[in-house]
């Protein structure tokens, strides 16, 4: 595996005899596994200069001419700005507390000033009816 454009240089060597070999840019960051003729090879912890297009190459035997495996792959690295889990989200934990306790005062305090004991006790049915339509009254005039 090589990187080919912005800055050359080997990553992966492996053999089919003698092994293997990951260059020292690359030393902790490369894993491969290798299953017949296939490799499948993946690159951990990028950085920004591990932009560039890497090609798979294929060298004979007793040879120095490499010979390129279709166009590669572009890997492009963006630089992602870290983000601190520091005092920033303690200060929006802390205004959501104080929110919620606030709230609840609120209703502490409206439950206290209205008399609750009122809606809650069992009313004993002391309503008197009486009827004051025209028909009960002129009954009445009569007698």
């Amino acid at each position: 595996l090589l990187k080919t454009q912005i800055q050359p240089e080997r990553v992966l060597y492996v053999s089919s005899q003698n092994g293997s070999t990951i260059f020292p840019a690359f030393a902790n960051r490369l894993e491969y596994s290798k299953e017949e003729k296939k490799i499948l090879i993946t690159l951990h912890n990028l950085q920004k200069n591990d932009s560039d297009i890497y090609v798979c190459a294929g060298m004979l035997k007793n040879s120095t001419f490499l010979s390129v495996n279709r166009s590669g792959t572009m890997v492009l690295v963006k630089e992602v700005e870290q983000t601190h889990c520091s005092n920033n989200s303690w200060d929006i934990y802390g205004l959501i507390i104080v929110v919620a306790l606030l709230f609840f005062a609120l209703i502490c305090c409206t439950l206290y000033r209205v008399d609750m004991k009122k809606y809650f006790q069992k009313r004993k049915p002391n309503a008197v009816y009486e009827d004051m339509s025209y028909s009960s009254r002129r009954n009445t005039l009569i007698r």
